[in-house]
């Protein structure tokens, strides 16, 4: 290298805010100008450069701060040196990464990411490969050219001129859209240049992030809709309609079982309203500040049930989600577990449920971490338990377990009087719900109600009357409004005593009518049966010979 020829191009930067220290071989300074002429910075210099591995790194010279890019000339060493404030983030980033010059290197080189720079009078002093490449320029070619005769449609110019940043704009470059963003650089409050950036490939990609961000909205407000209704809905006594004896008895029996923190079994026909008063049994109690979890055991395939109460582990079985899934018990803990047709649940898994119940100790399903859960027991069953654990299809112990305090539930034949109040309650309900002009109920409704025999319980009765309040066709409900009374053919008379055999053979032939016509209304679809119905399907299984 010719030495006076370097120095003569290098004396220009010596009145610039950037040093310049240029050494030989032999480590011998041979120019130094600006910052990098005074003693501390040149020792600090020499000192480092040895140890440095990498050509961009920060020193400390007295009290201040220097960033450093060390360059091999190949005889020798060019080192710049910017002098910088004590708190600078560039010092700060290139002291604390060892690997900062990789970094600015793959921000300027990356093949994913497009950038342009220009200077204070648009003039493009710097352009990405990949964005050469985009234009189909040279590596270079495009340098020293006014910003506009190389990029159509672009406003950098204008970013200078303003100063003002633009984000997320669509440009029309080489006939494709891109999303860009435009930011002016400044200096001393000034602005010196600015940097153009390819922040999207093109607006679907923007458009299929907004609508992933408006179904995450969309998911988020229905789980607050339904947080809030939760909250709101009373769930306590005043849910379990009627007037008759029995009812009241219930009710009266709940005040006192609620506080008591107990295993509470309830024990009803389908549609008598379990999870009703399961849910003023936990709005009563202690532990109503808490969640209520509910699980209905004939929901779940037999090999899910385990999974759902227990919960599994990341990878426990095929299919299993990799963050692992809590079960209910976990979900309960401190509130109150909800067991809907515990009757219905397998032999092995009331097993585990018994050990559960009496430790509050369970493990995960491919998990070995014991955990634990206090949580307050309810169960559910239309099944004859006891009877059950006789033919040893229930096991006696968690019979006794679960069976703390019974609460029996009426069937809707055996509070027939309940009927006219549980009608206008629903007919209210539903014109509320729905804006009908339909306002009351002709007497000889009741009477029809009366006679019906209802499988289906208070569950059904609400099924009847909102379809009867969707076939009405004035402000008061008919028995001819009833699907029952609709489906009568017009002057049949009435089967002869002979016919109607005894109470139970008449019950199970009304049943079977009704199910007939549900699978026909349903097109055999047996979950949509047994919700309309309000039976569970194991019921409805049962009733058709595949139980």
């Amino acid at each position: 290298m010719r030495w006076h020829a370097t120095e003569r191009v290098l004396m220009a930067d010596e009145t610039r805010s950037i040093g310049v220290l240029l050494t030989d071989a032999a480590g011998q300074v041979r120019f130094q100008a600006g910052s990098a002429g005074a003693a501390a910075v040149q020792a600090a210099l020499l000192v480092r450069a040895p140890l440095s591995g990498s050509p961009l790194y920060a020193i400390q010279a007295g009290d201040a701060s220097y960033v450093v890019l060390r360059l091999a000339t190949g005889d020798g060493q060019l080192f710049l040196v910017r002098p910088e404030s004590e708190r600078s983030p560039l010092v700060d980033f290139i002291t604390g990464v060892d690997f900062a010059f990789e970094i600015l290197n793959h921000l300027l080189s990356s093949p994913y990411e497009a950038m342009t720079v220009v200077d204070g009078d648009g003039i493009l002093r710097f352009m990405s490969p990949v964005h050469e490449r985009f234009f189909g320029l040279r590596p270079g070619e495009a340098v020293g050219k006014p910003v506009t005769e190389v990029i159509e449609n672009t406003r950098l110019q204008e970013t200078v001129r303003s100063g003002k940043a633009e984000i997320g704009h669509i440009q029309e470059m080489r006939g494709v859209s891109r999303v860009v963003s435009r930011i002016p650089i400044l200096r001393d409050g000034k602005v010196i240049g600015a940097i153009g950036q390819v922040m999207f490939k093109g607006p679907e990609q923007v458009h299929q992030l907004s609508r992933q961000i408006e179904k995450l909205r969309a998911q988020v407000a229905y789980y607050e809709r339904e947080i809030a209704n939760l909250q709101n809905r009373p769930y306590g006594l005043d849910e379990i309609e009627g007037e008759c004896e029995q009812i009241q008895r219930l009710k009266a029996m709940i005040l006192k079982v609620a506080p008591l923190d107990v295993p509470v079994l309830l024990v009803g026909e389908s549609g008598t309203g379990k999870e009703l008063v399961a849910h003023a049994i936990h709005n009563l109690s202690m532990r109503r500040s808490r969640p209520m979890v509910s699980i209905n055991s004939t929901v779940f395939p037999v090999s899910l049930v385990e999974s759902e109460l227990f919960g599994y582990e990341a990878g426990a079985f095929t299919g299993a989600s990799r963050h692992g899934h809590k079960g209910k018990f976990e979900l309960a803990d401190g509130g109150t577990l909800f067991l809907d047709e515990i009757g219905d649940m397998p032999l092995d898994i009331q097993a585990k449920l018994l050990r559960v119940v009496q430790e509050g100790v369970f493990e995960r399903v491919g998990g070995s971490r014991p955990l634990r859960s206090n949580f307050r027991l309810i169960t559910a069953s239309n099944r004859d338990l006891e009877a059950m654990v006789s033919e040893g299809r229930f096991r006696l112990d968690l019979y006794y377990r679960i069976s703390g305090v019974t609460l029996q539930l009426p069937a809707l034949r055996d509070r027939i009087d309940d009927i006219p109040i549980l009608t206008h309650n629903f007919l209210e309900r539903y014109a509320r719900r729905h804006k009908t002009s339909v306002r009351s109920v002709h007497a000889s409704v009741f009477e029809y109600l009366r006679e019906q025999p209802w499988p289906g319980n208070v569950r059904q009765l609400l099924h009847e009357v909102e379809q009867a309040l969707i076939f009405c066709d004035s402000s008061q409900v008919t028995v001819g409004d009833f699907r029952g009374a609709r489906a009568a053919a017009p002057g049949m008379p009435p089967p002869s005593g002979e016919a109607k055999g005894s109470m139970k053979k008449a019950l199970a032939d009304a049943e079977a009518t009704m199910i007939r016509e549900a699978l026909a209304q349903h097109g055999g679809n047996k979950k949509r049966v047994a919700e309309a119905l309000g039976i569970s399907r194991s019921y409805l299984y049962k009733k058709l010979g595949e139980g």
